[in-house]
């Protein structure tokens, strides 16, 4: 008689959501700050809502699905997506790597479609005249033309601190998506708001923490990690989630059109695209070109090639 299979048994039944939690983000998986930034958001707000000291053995696949719903099932499908498999990812860690009994995302809490947008990059003017606005607040100024003229992904920007600025240089050192450092630079525009931005009330200018701070200090219960506190405000990093409501409300743009424009702008200014990649430090051309695509404008002026020659006498 043949031996039956052996199966890992499933442990961990005293094993609460927040310890589930802290194990999941302390994994080298999230060592890179934005992406272990970005996990711990979307997981402690639906720890929170559901009970952070619940055993994670006794949580139903109902109940997750329920607190995505709840914190973003209204949101863009970008938005959705990306906090979902945040979840999903602890949630299949926790399952697979720690062999604990733990639910998982149901199957109508699915991925959504994003639709492809053809109309992402904005026009240099209007992108100039909403960084022009008087009656834009400060941050939102400054970090909307840092985007801009750095061409950065808006989580290394809004992870930088600003001990790690060069004021004289114009630039700044930004973890990238693999992990690498590399330099984003800035121009004239930037380079005005910052010290208005890093001046406190009483004169003197901010030297250490966060660049970019939230309204108010963080109450108790969400206080986030020391790194994210400012030393002189008490207040806490403007998260992307907060930062992206803002661009909506103020301009109906997204993020992410701040550096797809920036990339359009430059390609059709003729920049080369080696120079394109360097400044938005994409690694493969395919990728690149998908942000150099020629806008409206530029398809516009070059339509007057074939237009026939017009007498001069």
């Amino acid at each position: 008689m043949s031996a039956a299979p052996k199966i890992a048994a499933l442990r961990g039944g005293h094993v609460t959501l927040a310890a589930a939690a802290d194990a999941f983000l302390a994994t080298s998986r999230t060592a890179n700050p934005n992406t272990h930034r970005a996990y711990a958001s979307a997981i402690d707000r639906v720890i929170a809502l559901i009970g952070r000291d619940r055993p994670l053995a006794e949580v139903a696949d109902t109940e997750i699905g329920a607190a995505l719903a709840e914190q973003w099932g209204r949101c863009a499908p970008a938005t959705w997506n990306r906090n979902r498999a945040a979840v999903t990812s602890w949630l299949i860690w926790c399952q697979t790597k720690k062999h604990w009994a733990a639910p998982s995302v149901p199957a109508d809490a699915e991925r959504r479609k994003e639709s492809a947008d053809e109309t992402r990059a904005v026009a240099k003017t209007t992108i100039h005249r909403l960084l022009s606005r008087r009656d834009i607040p400060l941050r939102e100024r400054a970090l909307w033309r840092m985007l801009y003229e750095t061409a950065a992904r808006a989580a290394e920007i809004l992870a930088l601190n600003v001990e790690d600025l060069d004021l004289e240089h114009r630039r700044a050192p930004v973890r990238s998506k693999g992990g690498a450092i590399e330099w984003v630079y800035w121009d004239s525009g930037t380079a005005h708001l910052l010290p208005r931005l890093l001046r406190l009330p009483d004169g003197s200018t901010r030297t250490h923490g966060p660049l970019f701070l939230s309204e108010r200090r963080p109450v108790p219960a969400r206080r986030p990690a020391a790194a994210d506190i400012c030393p002189h405000t008490g207040r806490a990093r403007l998260g992307y989630d907060r930062a992206r409501v803002l661009l909506d409300k103020h301009a109906g743009l997204d993020l992410h059109q701040l550096r797809h424009s920036a990339a359009t702008h430059l390609g059709e200014a003729e920049v080369p695209l080696q120079l394109i990649m360097g400044k938005t430090r994409h690694k493969n051309p395919r990728t690149a070109m998908r942000y150099v695509k020629p806008g409206a404008e530029a398809i516009a002026k070059v339509t007057d090639a074939l237009a026939p020659r017009r007498r001069t006498h």
